[in-house]
């Protein structure tokens, strides 16, 4: 497609109504798709704009943002078709002269649809036409006009932005080539010459107290002698230099105070800087003074507990002194001093520091206690002292919440779930919160095996207490290794629940202990002393129930050697206690060598994966694991696209009560694993890696990478990975041209329900751009798989062996719409198998790129 119309291409080999479909089809995208449409005569509309640098095009989004007078939305993109714009040109610029011309004009027209549709109906159809109309302009983009107004205004913006980066006698030029079809295009030529050198900088400090701290703080200057001139680092030295002297105790310093002069002539491309920073300028009424600058220390530090609207006037009738802290109340005290000062930074004596202000702040509302905590400082006139006022309004101690559902899934056909929670603030006095927590749900399963059962027959039971404290829960002083500043907390948390007629059913028993803390703003630390998970299995005889494929796999190969006739099945209809009874005994049958099958026949060895996993998926698994999380996230809002995110975890299962049972001479069982409470625990080392990048290009063009790396490896009480620790491919979130559970172990051609294995990767790239409105397009890639390695798999396709595995990394491509709400995104993508590692080899590059084959995703926000 051309940016001027759609060319008529002739089919063949299709019939006469075919042809006229196709053919009106043309005619409607020919008549709509015309670029130009809305532009007159004497002008042009913009189809690119191009900056060479000294000859070289300029790709830099930075640069090409400063063009005042864009292209259209796509113009150069999706294959040179700027949707927008297209919508746009189906509206009529004169909607109310075509409906007076085509309709109210006729009176015998209007009377005929008032009759037919009567008159309310009749206004409302030419009111949704207007509407339709604004719709298409408000949706769609105007054409964007040739104005040589911009175009001067760009040269001068690119003549600034240059000279700020040190080309001070750049010069810029512009072309304008026009053709016949009403387009144009838009060429700005940037000659940069010879850069500016920083050459000397001289500080000239008028107020004492700052001059004698210059040498302190210009060590780290970030004006470096031989380096060229960026206006940007001039900036930034600015903001330095006033965050360093609001930190040394200077209260009523400001950046306003700082400024540079340049010197540039006759400095063969030199420039010579003059750092000036004046004394503190001091406006009265009617007159103006100046004074230096001074270091203010803080004098006292006054904790108001409980500050309020409805109380103001009320007398303070509380007061305690706590290392030099004053707290007072106007009700008795509710909180231990040290609660609330720990969460101070302003110290008595201390000088003024922005930080500890910020600090303290930052703790205060991390405490999750108190309504918009408010400091602020009052000068004492008789010295040069401050009093720091802090004051609190606690909020309500007790908060009920309650959420009832109505829910279904693929395992029921209705249910319905309630669940509550109490939160009991300053539980304990020391700013604690305890969270109470409980579930209750009942559901109508959609395959219940007895019809004379009740109607509800999958319940769930739950209850979590969680506890958090807001300091380091521990017997010795750890505030030289993690410091209160980084808000540390303490968070323990047990739970249990308890499911029927879900799967295998279980309950489950977890108990955790854990330590965060925030070392800067970007950085998120956790340590999970210990973590305890017990889940035990109370329904395995259901396991073919529930996995189906092993099931139908066994059932087929016990037809094919005889052992049940070709009309029967493994499944005993009249069992009221185990109906897969049959299936498990045919396992024991072909294991202890009763049937035709022999251990080298392939059949047999199905039969004995089938029951290995059964035996791994059914038993009950302990879990006592101990665990640390980094995570360092750059975004400084939601709306910043330019940004990473890295994520690091580690986690250790099984040392301790390994050492222990070893130290106590604990019995081992017939698979020479130590027990607790007759189950065998996991001992494990798990790890993974997650780094997430984003790189806005502008006008909501975002391109976002993701990369992922995990390995999970059993030793000693283990030979394999619990079910729920191991790693899964496929899904909305991660390769999505498979499902969820559905890709791997490595090229197997497995039709396990359930898909998992100990070592992953994955990667992604995605594209994401603006259509029209709220909705956002998107392009992707993902590529990546699971596989066995270090464990007892040996299947040769499903385990990772050497890097000739990674062969096996399968990938998926496709597209997606999404819809942005603001406060969440509604994504729907399709995933498109690119490279299936699970065909021969040979056969798996675009084999099944269809959409009959692809697979369709609805999920809620980004992928990643």
């Amino acid at each position: 497609m051309s940016l001027q119309d759609f060319t008529l291409i002739p089919f063949t080999n299709y019939n006469v109504r075919h042809r006229n479909v196709l053919l009106w089809l043309c005619i409607i995208l020919l008549s709509s798709c015309n670029v130009v449409k809305r532009v007159k005569a004497d002008e042009h509309l913009i189809t690119s704009n191009t900056i060479l640098e000294d000859g070289d095009k300029i790709n830099n989004e930075r640069i090409n943002n400063i063009i005042t007078q864009r292209t259209n939305s796509g113009m150069r993109k999706f294959f040179g078709f700027p949707l927008k714009l297209y919508i746009y040109n189906l509206a009529r610029p004169n909607i109310d002269s075509i409906i007076n011309a085509n309709i109210l004009s006729d009176s015998s027209k209007v009377k005929r649809k008032t009759a037919l549709l009567s008159k309310k109906q009749f206004d409302n159809l030419i009111e949704s036409k207007r509407n339709f109309n604004a719709w298409l302009k408000r949706t769609g983009e105007a054409p964007v006009i040739y104005d040589e107004n911009k175009t001067i205004k760009t040269v001068s913006n690119l003549r600034k932005y240059y000279y700020s980066k040190g080309w001070f006698n750049n010069e810029i030029t512009y072309e304008v080539e026009k053709d016949s079809n009403k387009l144009a295009q838009v060429t700005y030529k940037v000659t940069k010459h010879k850069p500016y050198i920083l050459d000397s900088l001289k500080p000239f400090i008028s107020s004492p107290a700052i001059d004698s701290l210059y040498n302190k703080f210009s060590k780290t200057t970030l004006l470096k002698k031989g380096e060229q001139y960026d206006e940007q680092n001039y900036e930034n030295e600015r903001e330095r230099i006033n965050s360093y002297l609001r930190n040394a105790g200077f209260y009523y310093f400001g950046q306003d105070y700082i400024r540079f002069e340049m010197d540039t002539i006759k400095t063969n491309h030199k420039v010579h800087t003059d750092l000036i920073i004046a004394n503190r300028t001091i406006r009265g009424d009617d007159s103006t003074t100046t004074t230096p600058f001074k270091i203010y220390k803080i004098k006292e530090v006054n904790i108001f507990t409980d500050d309020n609207f409805n109380n103001r006037f009320k007398p303070i009738v509380d007061t305690t002194t706590y290392k030099d802290f004053n707290l007072y109340s106007k009700e008795k005290l509710r909180f231990r001093p040290k609660a609330l000062t720990d969460a101070v930074f302003i110290n008595k004596g201390d000088i003024y520091s922005d930080l500890a202000r910020s600090r303290t702040s930052r703790y205060l509302n991390d405490l999750q206690m108190f309504r918009y905590p408010n400091i602020e400082y009052i000068e004492n006139e008789e010295d040069t002292t401050l009093t720091a006022n802090i004051f609190l309004e606690p909020k309500k101690k007790y908060a009920l919440s309650f959420d009832p559902e109505i829910n279904q899934s693929n395992i029921q056909t209705i249910g319905f779930s309630f669940s509550t929670g109490l939160k009991i603030r300053n539980i304990f006095k020391g700013a604690e919160t305890l969270e109470i927590s409980g579930i209750a749900a009942i559901g109508a399963s959609k395959n219940r095996n007895d019809p004379e059962a009740a109607f509800f027959d999958i319940n769930e039971f739950g209850g979590n207490i969680r506890l958090t404290i807001p300091r380091l829960f521990s017997p010795f002083n750890t505030d030289k290794i993690i410091p209160k500043y980084t808000s540390p907390s303490t968070i323990i948390n047990v739970s249990a629940t308890s499911q029927q007629n879900i799967g295998l059913d279980k309950q489950t028993l977890s108990g955790m202990f854990s330590y965060n803390w925030s070392p800067s703003n970007t950085v998120t630390n956790t340590l999970e002393l210990f973590n305890v998970n017990f889940v035990k299995n109370l329904n395995t005889s259901n396991y073919f129930g529930v996995y189906q494929n092993s099931f139908g796999r066994l059932n087929s190969i016990a037809q094919d050697i005889g052992y049940i006739g070709n009309d029967s099945s493994l499944y005993d209809e009249t069992s009221t206690t185990n109906r897969y009874e049959p299936a498990d005994v045919f396992i024991n049958e072909v294991l202890a060598g009763n049937t035709s099958l022999t251990s080298n026949d392939d059949d047999y060895l199905t039969v004995n994966n089938i029951e290995e996993r059964k035996e791994r998926l059914t038993e009950n698994n302990l879990i006592f694991s101990t665990s640390f999380n980094y995570k360092k996230d750059k975004r400084k809002n939601i709306f910043d696209n330019d940004f990473s995110v890295f994520k690091w975890r580690i986690e250790l299962a099984g040392n301790l009560l390994s050492n222990i049972s070893s130290i106590l001479g604990s019995p081992k069982n017939d698979a020479d694993n130590y027990e607790i409470f007759g189950v065998a625990f996991s001992q494990y080392i798990k790890t993974d890696i997650d780094y997430v990048k984003y790189v806005d290009l502008g006008r909501k063009n975002v391109l976002a990478f993701r990369g992922y790396a995990g390995i999970a490896i059993p030793y000693g009480n283990s030979n394999s990975i619990p079910f729920s620790k191991s790693f899964f491919a496929g899904g909305p979130n991660d390769n999505r041209a498979w499902t969820a559970y559905n890709l791997g172990p490595g090229g197997s051609k497995s039709t396990n329900e359930f898909n998992e294995a100990n070592f992953k990767l994955h990667l992604s790239a995605e594209q994401r751009f603006s259509l029209f409105g709220a909705f956002r397009g998107a392009v992707f890639i993902d590529a990546g798989n699971i596989w066995n390695v270090l464990d007892n798999v040996e299947e040769d396709a499903a385990t990772l062996t050497s890097f000739d595995s990674l062969k096996n990394i399968a990938i998926g491509s496709g597209f997606g719409l999404r819809y942005d709400f603001d406060f969440f995104v509604l994504r729907f993508d399709i995933g498109f198998k690119t490279y299936d590692p699970s065909n021969d080899e040979g056969n798996r590059w675009f084999k099944t790129y269809n959409f009959r084959n692809a697979v369709y995703n609805i999920g809620i926000n980004y992928p990643f």
